[in-house]
């Protein structure tokens, strides 16, 4: 772009005024603002069970800018159903591999190597979501690469030893492979961090872990949330709600036990590897309804007395789900809860839920007692009115205003 740009600009400009280099820079600036820049959006997979917080970003930055679509796989462009039905998306070699349908993180050791396959030397700009290997794409030195950041790889940094533990992989030899390959997973991380010009991140606790794992700084724009799917609801019913993938590091065996003790009702909604032991735990005062449609998500939402959430989250998309339906919270104090929810106190009267300060049974357990006594000074409203931080609207222009503001090439000189 910056040569076609030279081009003209020796065409029309005095030979004088190309020779100092801080005035060709003010020149092409001006010159590019009208330039139809190309931008390239990449993400990790695309497929039917990728229903989560990082596929809707991708969906409102396609809504804010025009970019063509790469990701490792694609099983989204021939979904009907599906937003991206028809799209011509670019992908890698991964999308023949057996089973790719179901999720490529089996074939770990290849993801580094396949997205960086991915060719975009003719675009201007590379955008993209990441939560595992999208942002290590290859990029010409005068590209601009942005990347929204969902997380750092988890299982690669501080969620390795729980992924060992549960993929069976911790123990004799292939512990010892699967641990070296996680060494190596995390040394191209940090490598493939130097690609990225702009870190932005989806809250202030991410922010610190991109710090933390790349020593890079990162923009908070939050992520956004369809508030207009969950119906506002004043009146609630007598019972407590959780909804999230049933993995160890959401700690919902955790909130089973603090209900057992406490013996109120609680909805359990969502799958995983620890449906067995959930439903081992729990007693006849806790209803497990598995995996459920968006709309009964959302209708139960709108329901509960109170949302309940134990896991340590970088955003934590449901805890504003359940407030835009005018539902207290009531999660444990750590990651997104601290920035999404406003603690209930004596002397703020705008609070939306409460904060237990320990990720065991007993602490979740006061907070619950707490609750029941002081639950009825939170506002549904003041709920509702916090969820609405958080829409599309609000990160379309703060998304796109940063893209357009940072996306004059680097190569002037």
């Amino acid at each position: 772009m910056i040569g076609y740009v030279l081009v003209i600009l020796a065409k029309r400009k005095p030979e004088s005024e190309l020779l100092n280099c801080r005035s060709l820079t003010a020149i092409i600036t001006a010159e590019i603002i009208d330039y139809p820049m190309k931008y390239a959006l990449v993400h990790e997979w695309l497929t039917p069970k990728a229903t989560g917080g990082s596929e809707l970003v991708v969906k409102e930055i396609l809504q804010c800018l025009e970019a063509d679509l790469y990701a490792l796989i694609d099983f989204e462009s021939t979904n009907p159903d599906s937003y991206l039905y028809g799209r011509s998306i670019g992908t890698t070699f991964l999308q023949n591999f057996p089973k790719a349908r179901n999720g490529v993180q089996k074939y770990l050791p290849f993801l580094p190597l396949a997205i960086e396959q991915l060719n975009l030397e003719d675009y201007d700009v590379v955008l993209s979501s990441s939560h595992c290997v999208a942002k290590g794409v290859l990029i010409r030195p005068d590209q601009v690469h942005i990347c929204y950041c969902h997380s750092p790889m988890r299982y690669a940094w501080d969620l390795t030893f729980d992924y060992l533990a549960n993929s069976k992989l911790g123990q004799g030899l292939p512990g010892i492979f699967t641990r070296y390959l996680l060494h190596g997973l995390r040394q191209w991380d940090v490598i493939s961090a130097n690609r990225v010009d702009y870190f932005l991140a989806n809250s202030h606790h991410t922010a610190r872990r991109i710090w933390r794992c790349y020593r890079r700084e990162a923009k908070v724009i939050y992520p956004p949330v369809q508030i207009e799917r969950f119906p506002y609801q004043e009146k609630k019913e007598d019972f407590y709600l959780v909804v999230s993938r049933l993995v160890s590091y959401k700690k919902v065996p955790l909130i089973v036990e603090a209900f057992n003790q406490l013996g109120f009702p609680l909805v359990v909604i969502g799958d995983g590897p620890q449906m067995a032991l959930i439903r081992q735990l729990a007693k006849d005062n806790i209803q497990i309804l598995g995996a459920v449609s968006d709309r009964m998500v959302a209708e139960y939402m709108s329901r509960a007395k109170a949302f309940i959430y134990a896991a340590c989250e970088d955003f934590g998309i449901a805890l504003v789900e359940a407030q835009a339906c005018g539902t207290p919270v009531i999660a444990f104090a750590a990651g997104g809860a601290l920035e999404t929810v406003r603690e209930l106190r004596e002397n703020s009267p705008q609070g939306t839920g409460l904060l237990f300060g320990e990720q065991n049974p007993q602490s979740l357990v006061a907070a619950v007692k707490y609750f029941v006594d002081h639950g009825d000074k939170i506002d549904p409203e003041n709920c509702r009115q916090q969820a609405n931080k958080f829409t599309p609207e609000i990160f379309q222009s703060n998304y796109s205003v940063f893209v357009e503001e940072h996306s004059i090439s680097k190569s002037y000189c």
